[in-house]
């Protein structure tokens, strides 16, 4: 968490929040979110306009002309624009101050955000870019891209979970779709037959959860701050103990790669 659909919404909203501004100067109060150089991060993106801001599985892209600033928010990490003046919180480590008299401050409690600079020409043939798997909203997410992958012991869930498989996965929505596949989530992936199935509930899952702006089920806020509101539409995430929307039996938490992971027994049978 964030996953896919929560990472897009806050593209969204960096978009509408940032974009043309030109950066002025940038201020890091925790150096290990930064790869390298501090002085050589900070001097790299001053003056620096924004062009846009896009998504790659779970990262976000600062698209800055010949560079590309690569940011993961991680477990909690969030953006607030606020005003140059305005006083920094204890948990926002690096803030971007723009020439316009606005700032961006990254705000991330447990500390694992990452900041990477790359070139643009380069970007996707480098890390942590160069290994992902497609977009799982993308023509390039087909039954026949997902089919290598449905072989040897490891779980399905681990499978979805890799972001060499597809990008953007994370653990809630993983539980989803594997409900809305009617697949046990222990399931060795090489018994999992029908690619279609699991193809087109990614897909309805992610969809729907950008709908609703992602899922705020700890401490997930937009850029704007605002929750999301997929949380209310979980058929099994978060739900051990309640019935089943759907036949009523009793969800399930398991561990799944010491992920916890919630199932029906009744509709995913193993």
């Amino acid at each position: 968490m964030p996953e896919l659909p929560e990472v897009e919404t806050v593209k969204t909203s960096l978009n509408t929040l940032v974009s043309g501004k030109t950066i002025r100067e940038v201020r890091v109060y925790y150096s290990p979110m930064v790869e390298g150089s501090i002085w050589d991060f900070q001097n790299a993106l001053k003056g620096k306009t924004v062009q846009s801001v896009s998504r790659r599985g779970k990262y976000l892209l600062w698209h800055l002309g010949d560079t590309t600033l690569v940011s993961h928010l991680r477990m909690e990490g969030k953006y607030y624009l606020k005003d140059v003046d305005a006083q920094k919180d204890k948990h926002e480590h690096v803030v971007f101050v723009f020439d316009d008299g606005e700032s961006l401050h990254y705000h991330d409690v447990r500390k694992f955000g990452t900041f990477v600079l790359r070139e643009t020409e380069t970007l996707f043939a480098t890390p942590p870019l160069d290994k992902l798997g497609p977009e799982p909203l993308s023509e390039a997410f087909t039954p026949d891209a997902l089919r290598p992958y449905l072989k040897g012991e490891r779980s399905i869930k681990t499978v979805l979970l890799d972001q060499r498989t597809v990008a953007g996965i994370g653990n809630i929505y993983a539980d989803e779709i594997l409900y809305c596949a009617g697949v046990h989530p222990k399931t060795k992936a090489k018994s999992v037959r029908d690619a279609d199935t699991l193809v087109r509930c990614v897909c309805d899952i992610l969809i729907k959860a950008v709908r609703d702006g992602g899922a705020s089920i700890r401490s997930y806020k937009n850029t704007l701050g605002e929750s999301g509101r997929f949380q209310l539409n979980l058929n099994v995430h978060t739900r051990e103990g309640e019935p089943c929307r759907a036949c009523s039996h009793t969800i399930v938490k398991t561990k799944v790669g010491n992920r916890g992971t919630y199932y029906c027994p009744h509709c995913q049978k193993r």
